[in-house]
């Protein structure tokens, strides 16, 4: 039995967004899907990059490790973006997800980071087979919200995880295949505005790109508020499959129209490569038509400026009634309004900074003191919907759970260590006496009266004190420099019965990185 893939892949702006930052790729071996994020372009420059790196893995037989393969390939792709960031920092919070799939026969590995998300239809059950590696998903796992409150959570765009050029742990995971499976991967653009159960009756279309084609559908049906990208892939038996890559989004050219599929290897890299501008043709202007009369005239302009001064005043209304939290120098700051300007104005004011008004014992949020997945959603703007009072709630949402920890304090030097001048030699019980141990008058014999220092004192019993040399007799105070007891003796090595231990490393903490600053 012979299992390949038969697969379709479709990638849309959508009805809100002005760019298509997310960036597909569907092969014979390798179906990759990448959401960009980080705005001025940024997201669709990621994501590109991502695909690029793993577009390789579709060219020739995966072999058995499918996980070092697709590990090895994310790497470099995260790679790419991190040197992209070196040489512009102003991309600096670009970033995208990666959900990609490596097909081998009877099994497939599979790498995931983000919110991007792949689903299975097995035998009539539809699941996710991927976790989205965001706030409310963990909100989720902690019984702090419920799965039906994820999709109107004012945060349910935060991602915890994704590829910034930043040091990266993806999941890896290996699946079985078998014939009649079949696999969607999507952007949150369709699975954030498309329900579960509709997914679910829409993978019952038999053909896949009927399917992806519905799925596109039902996302700008719900309004298209972000660019959505799928990609439909079913596992069947036959003996020889497609071979004709797809590649959309960011990744392609960006356009809708269907092009001859590269049928090389070179051409399939070079279909990754940035897109040119196709020169656009310029049409003669219309002649002007003939002037009318001085009063129609009058009434159309007076119309017209009445209706755009209303526009402009309605519009005002509602862009006053918006709120984000973004950045303001390098301090979080409450705005009131939207991002952008037009014609030079600013859509928006700052309404207050990090702190409430009157609020004591408050300081002003840094941030450089927030992890940086929260850095990125804060230079972004995070959008509040529930006005001002949403916003605030956000900022003590960021302060609570958002924060690096506290740098510690630096150490004060160690006190000096005290000097003990060193003691008399000897003492009163420490050496011999002085008139024993001296030879007797009858030569060799030791003298009646005289004893030695081993000797036992009078009335002392071995083991009693002043019975030992070097030690004194009841009564007696210590000499100093004389040993008590317990104490090494002098010139004793007192160490070397201590126990051998290793210090632990110290960890460093860099401000700004791993740790805040604490004034």
């Amino acid at each position: 039995m012979t299992l390949v893939l038969r697969y379709s892949a479709r990638s849309d702006r959508g009805l809100v967004r002005q760019n298509n930052q997310d960036s597909v790729y569907a092969g014979p071996r390798l179906l990759a899907l990448a959401d960009g994020m980080g705005g001025h372009a940024a997201g669709e420059v990621a994501s590109k990059l991502v695909i690029s790196a793993l577009v390789p893995l579709d060219e020739d037989e995966p072999g058995d490790d499918l996980l070092a393969l697709l590990h090895g390939a994310t790497v470099d792709g995260n790679a790419a973006i991190s040197n992209l960031i070196a040489e512009q920092p102003d991309l600096e919070g670009m970033g995208t997800t990666l959900t990609a799939i490596l097909f081998a026969g009877h099994r497939l590995g599979m790498v995931h980071i983000g919110d991007s998300r792949a689903y299975l239809m097995r035998d009539g059950q539809f699941s996710q087979i991927t976790k989205d590696d965001t706030f409310v998903q963990s909100l989720v796992d902690e019984g702090r919200i419920t799965p039906e409150e994820v999709h109107t959570h004012p945060q349910r765009s935060l991602l915890l995880r994704a590829l910034t050029g930043h040091d990266i742990d993806p999941s890896l995971t290996i699946r079985e295949a078998r014939a009649g499976d079949r696999y969607l991967l999507c952007s949150d653009g369709l699975s954030g505005v498309v329900s579960h159960e509709t997914l679910a009756e829409t993978l019952m279309i038999r053909d896949p790109k009927i399917c992806s084609d519905r799925l596109i559908e039902l996302a700008l049906r719900g309004g298209g508020p972000d660019n959505v990208t799928v990609i439909v892939a079913d596992v069947v038996d036959i003996d020889f499959g497609e071979d004709a890559p797809i590649v959309g989004g960011a990744a392609g050219d960006g356009s809708e129209v269907d092009q001859s599929p590269p049928d090389s290897a070179a051409a399939r890299a070079a279909v990754t490569t940035l897109p040119r501008v196709a020169p656009q043709r310029i049409e003669p202007r219309a002649p002007a038509p003939p002037p009318r009369r001085k009063g129609r005239t009058a009434i159309f302009v007076l119309t017209t400026l009445i209706v755009l001064v209303g526009a402009a005043v309605l519009a005002r209304l509602w862009v006053m009634q918006q709120y984000y939290v973004g950045q303001n120098g390098e301090y979080l700051a409450i705005y009131q309004g939207v991002r952008g300007n037009v014609a030079g104005i600013p859509l928006q004011n700052i309404r207050e900074g990090s702190c409430p008004p009157r609020a004591a014992d408050c300081e002003e949020l840094k941030v450089t003191d927030l992890q940086e997945t929260a850095r990125s959603a804060v230079r972004d703007g995070i959008i509040s919907g529930d006005g001002l009072a949403g916003a605030r709630a956000t900022v003590r949402r960021l302060r609570a759970d958002e924060m690096l920890p506290p740098c510690p304090a630096p150490k004060p030097p160690p006190p000096p260590a005290p000097v003990v001048a060193p003691g008399p030699p000897g003492g009163p019980g420490g050496q011999p006496g002085a008139q024993g141990g001296q030879p007797g008058p009858q030569g060799g014999q030791p003298g009646a009266p005289g004893r030695t220092a081993a000797q036992p004192g009078p009335g002392a019993q071995p083991g009693q004190p002043g019975g030992q040399p070097g030690q004194p007799g009841p009564g007696q105070p210590r000499q100093p420099g004389q040993p008590g007891v317990g104490q090494p003796a002098p010139g004793s090595n007192a160490s070397a019965e201590a126990p051998d231990t290793t210090p632990l490393p110290e960890v460093h903490l860099e401000p700004g990185k791993t740790c805040r600053s604490v004034s």
